[in-house]
């Protein structure tokens, strides 16, 4: 497989800053090697962004901070997506912290317009990022990334790269929350996602969830883009992201969904985010990120 590796250095979109760093240590962590003994091509590793270190820039709107450097960075993003779609390659997106999202989804959903498909996003995270202006409790956007993909919230981000919703909520499939704003949480209901939380995973079990997210995918849609961020995973497994938050998927759990997802042959991207290697420990967190993708790309135990 043809694979186009897309570095996105951007932490604006959070209150902790360091997930700049994150795709230099995805990299440094050994992903092109990795992906190379799979069988894989890396045809074209880039920053489609102009950085922007977050020290010498202005908020601005504190219930959208950094806004207009963020959709810049996401538009120049779902660019390269798109062209990497429709050239039948695979866009691996490394973040930088979630709002990333908006270009990865916006630059898949164009492709899957011209080609005629229809798109469904496996969000891997512990929160909803379902947030709006009117409902934020932060100003971050990395909060409101899922939201304004989904067509809800202001139009800078509904809008972005095209006009309209890049992914029908309906299409969306979340796997691991565990922190979820009140009003936020209203929004997901009324929008129709579907939303396993880590408290049906304890129920149910793993494996259990697993299947109904494929059946959930199989008979929707086309294409699925996979948006993991790494808080999903429980601290001790991955201590180095921007919020850590107790009683996450385990080291095993989260290897099997990215099993099971390349099991589907449906997963056209993906991308990975939030890995923040001023909070880890000895790059662990980073080194998980390239095992997760390995197992998406056909890594087997035996």
């Amino acid at each position: 497989m043809n694979i186009n590796v897309f570095e996105m250095p951007l932490d604006l979109g959070a209150s902790r800053h360091g997930s700049d760093m994150g795709p230099s240590a995805i990299r440094l962590a050994g992903l092109k090697e990795k992906l190379a003994e799979l069988g894989h091509t890396i045809t074209k590793s880039q920053c489609p962004m102009e950085q922007h270190p977050q020290e010498y820039e202005d908020p601005g709107n504190p219930k959208a901070k950094y806004l207009p450097i963020i959709t810049k960075a996401c538009e120049q993003l779902a660019e390269k997506v798109e062209e990497s779609a429709l050239n039948q390659n695979f866009p691996i997106i490394l973040g930088g912290d979630h709002s990333i999202v908006l270009g990865s989804l916006a630059g898949m959903s164009a492709a899957c317009k011209k080609l005629g498909k229809t798109l469904g996003v496996l969000y891997v995270d512990a929160h909803g990022d379902f947030n709006t202006c009117e409902t934020t409790l932060s100003g971050n956007i990395h909060g409101m990334c899922l939201s304004g993909s989904c067509g809800y919230g202001i139009p800078e981000l509904t809008n972005l790269y095209f006009q309209g919703a890049k992914v029908d909520p309906k299409n969306v499939c979340y796997v691991g929350l565990r922190d979820i704003d009140p009003k936020e949480k209203l929004l997901m209901k009324e929008a129709g996602v579907t939303a396993y939380t880590m408290s049906h995973i304890d129920r149910t079990g793993f494996h259990h969830i697993m299947e109904q997210v494929k059946d959930f995918f199989k008979n929707k849609v086309d294409y699925i883009h996979i948006s993991f961020d790494m808080d999903c995973i429980d601290p001790q497994f991955a201590p180095g992201v921007g919020i850590q938050i107790p009683g996450g998927l385990n080291y095993r759990e989260a290897l099997l969904l990215m099993e099971e997802m390349s099991e589907t042959n449906m997963v056209k991207s993906c991308d990975i985010v939030e890995v923040n290697p001023v909070l880890d420990l000895r790059n662990q967190t980073a080194t998980m990120a390239v095992k997760l993708l390995a197992r998406l790309l056909g890594e087997k135990l035996f």
